[in-house]
């Protein structure tokens, strides 16, 4: 139970639900538990006809009350029942909403290493099977818990008023389920964790096959695949099967262990009621009913048990991730309001999974208003520098300044609110075209849409559409071409109209003739902004005020187009060599 302590506060701040729920429950077990005593006096009352104590019409009047009794504290009890239910599995309910919006909420802060150690399926899993074991403990669990020990001790209480040495007769058998129930537990636990690592395991393959189909597709690799999912669909059945074969243990033996109970009750209840020592054949009746109405109650403890045993391994796995502290942390207190000046010095940079160091002693100054292109081979650094200027990682070697101050005591969300950012691949969510430009400004207007998408020279692709900008896309943006996915991700960094705007090689899929013209538009947007360009060609750098090649993470050459153009090395041969490729085509 020591992974479920984490969910005390929600019992906390939904205390009104749980004490108004455990109230219902004690009053609905009292009302209950008129039946058994109201049989005992029929009983009684027909044992007192056959004596003569009592007339033919009396007894017909108590049975008629008696039996009215029955029936309306039956009806009580089943109200207060149904609120009991209403009460707390809405509480669970309420649990499971805030639960799952925190587990959302701690992954959105976790940092890029986070995410390169672990796979989207099991992040998938954690937040919804994980956390819907843990609901049923909040829940159903608890709900029949309150509800068993309640009724045990109501029920205890009544057997000991009519006859203490009846009682202890019958809770003979307790000692023997509370041990087997502990043995069981134990090995559910160990069980049911297994289980919901396969289905992790399940859930990250299907996701990234999912994700990745058309590559399967086209190496025509299904039924390699097929084989692999059957594999861990088989192992999954077999913890799946092995963990049925322990919790089907329980609904047997409880349900024995109560048939042992009755046995003992009309055995010993017989003897006594020869004895003398009970005076009415309808205490055994009403011993016999009490027993069974504790049959669904200890037949629950084992249920009970198993989705404790299964939530604790749930919330061990989810308490695994909320325990991760970010490794990125926004330590400004006070808003900055960001010009756009980036600086440089001296940083070094290496991946902590990796250990590759992918930037070595880099050092350079951009300021309000200027644009920077940054050229290089694939693995040079580009990238890497776009990545340490939205903070997505720290360094540990050298200085970056925002404005000239540090990097690090600027407000992280003021900081990345500040800049519209294209990366590489281009990532579209499955909504209309409009929204995804929209989601770099959420309350962006119609014109501003469409002024954004004229800029990035896709409004004319997007008008083709028969739904035009009201067009849904696949997943990931796969009704696009690379080229149109792109340019809607570059209207989506212009409509925020950002103060830094970062381009991380987004114009590789756009034909020439279309890139000059989006360089054109950006060339104007991007006036007074500061533009950090990442590109393979000359033609996206030749207008930026300074332009640096990268080589193994170093600066090889820097200056502006007229310069590097006149001077031997990467960036005069990379030019000579585009040239010519533009006249032959």
């Amino acid at each position: 139970m020591k992974e479920l302590q984490y969910l005390n506060k929600y019992f906390v701040k939904y205390k009104f639900h749980f004490l108004l729920g455990i109230l219902i429950t004690i009053v609905a077990q009292i009302f209950s538990l008129f039946t058994p005593k109201l049989i005992s006096q029929s009983f009684q009352a027909i044992e007192d006809f056959h004596s003569n104590k009592m007339t033919s019409d009396m007894i017909k009047t108590e049975l008629i009350q008696n039996v009215l009794w029955i029936v309306g504290t039956t009806l009580i009890a089943g109200v207060l029942t149904f609120l009991m239910r209403q009460t707390l599995i809405v509480m669970s309910r309420h649990v499971e909403f805030d639960l799952k919006n925190e587990v959302f909420q701690h992954y959105e802060v976790l940092d890029q290493n986070f995410y390169k150690r672990n796979r989207t399926g099991d992040l998938m899993n954690r937040i919804s099977e994980d956390v819907a074991k843990v609901r049923m403990y909040v829940g159903p669990a608890v709900m029949y818990t309150i509800n068993t020990f309640i009724r045990f001790t109501v029920v205890i209480i009544y057997m000991y008023n009519v006859s203490p040495l009846l009682t202890l007769y019958t809770i003979l058998p307790l000692p023997i389920l509370s041990f087997i129930i502990f043995r069981l537990s134990t090995e559910i636990n160990k069980r049911s964790t297994t289980f919901q690592q396969y289905l992790s395991k399940i859930s990250s393959f299907t996701q990234e096959i999912f994700s990745g189909i058309r590559v399967v597709k086209a190496y025509a690799l299904e039924k390699q695949y097929q084989d692999e999912i059957v594999d861990l669909a088989k192992e999954s059945k077999t913890k799946s099967m092995s963990l049925a074969r322990v919790q089907s243990l329980f609904g047997p033996l409880m349900i024995a262990l109560i048939g042992v109970s009755n046995l003992v009750v009309i055995y010993f209840g017989g003897l006594m009621y020869v004895e003398g020592s009970i005076k009415s054949i309808g205490t055994i009746a009403e011993f016999i009913l009490y027993v069974n109405m504790l049959t669904w109650p200890v037949a629950s403890i084992g249920w009970v048990s198993s989705l404790v045993q299964e939530a604790e391994a749930s919330q061990k796995r989810i308490n695994e991730f909320l325990k991760i502290e970010p490794e990125i942390k926004n330590k400004a207190t006070e808003n900055t309001n960001i010009q756009g000046e980036i600086e440089f010095k001296n940083v070094s940079f290496t991946y902590e999974d990796t250990e590759i160091t992918a930037l070595k002693n880099i050092s350079f100054k951009v300021k309000k208003g200027e644009t920077l292109a940054i050229l290089g081979q694939t693995g040079s650094g580009k990238s890497s520098i776009l990545s340490l200027v939205t903070r997505m990682y720290d360094i540990k070697e050298g200085q970056i300044t925002i404005d000239g101050k540090a990097i690090d005591q600027v407000n992280l969300n003021d900081l990345r609110n500040s800049i519209g950012i294209v990366p590489q691949d281009a990532f579209l969510f499955s909504d209309t075209i409009k929204n995804n430009i929209k989601f770099g400004k959420e309350n962006a207007t119609d014109d501003e849409v469409m002024a954004a998408a004229k800029n990035a020279v896709v409004h004319d692709n997007i008008m083709n559409f028969s739904a035009q900008y009201e067009t849904i896309l696949g997943e990931r943006g796969i009704t696009l071409s690379g080229g149109q996915k792109q340019r809607v991700s570059i209207a989506r960094a212009i409509i925020k109209n950002p103060e830094i705007l970062l381009f991380d090689d987004c114009l590789s899929a756009v034909d020439t003739e279309t890139e000059e013209q989006i360089l054109n538009n950006l060339l104007q947007i991007s006036k007074d902004k500061t533009t950090i360009i990442v590109s393979h060609r000359v033609s996206s750098a030749k207008n930026a005020d300074k332009i640096i090649i990268l080589e193994e993470g170093q600066i090889i050459q820097e200056g502006s187009h007229n310069q590097l153009v006149n001077q031997p090395g990467y960036y005069a041969e990379l030019y000579l060599k585009q040239l010519s490729e533009k006249e032959l085509n």
